[in-house]
């Protein structure tokens, strides 16, 4: 005895699936960003801080120390 889903159900089990691609994807983009570019930091540092401080927490969970004070540095040096 075998049982099938509904259509209605297959639908939004497919629109979550495909939410959630779409979501990881975007993470990963910004991430990247963040990652690479040092000035996109800056800019996310005034627009969305809580974002880059969950940036530089998972940076430094993987063991990767001193991004946070070189950022701060430059950004200081900067504004001099």
């Amino acid at each position: 005895m075998t049982r099938t889903m509904d259509p209605r159900v297959k639908k939004i089990f497919k629109g979550i699936f495909v939410a959630e691609v779409f979501g990881l994807f975007g993470v990963y983009v910004l991430f990247n960003k963040m990652n690479t570019n040092q000035d996109f930091r800056q800019t996310m540092s005034k627009k969305f801080p809580l974002i880059l401080e969950v940036y530089y927490k998972s940076v430094e969970q993987a063991g990767m120390y001193g991004i946070r004070q070189q950022d701060q540095e430059k950004w200081l040096n900067s504004k001099n």
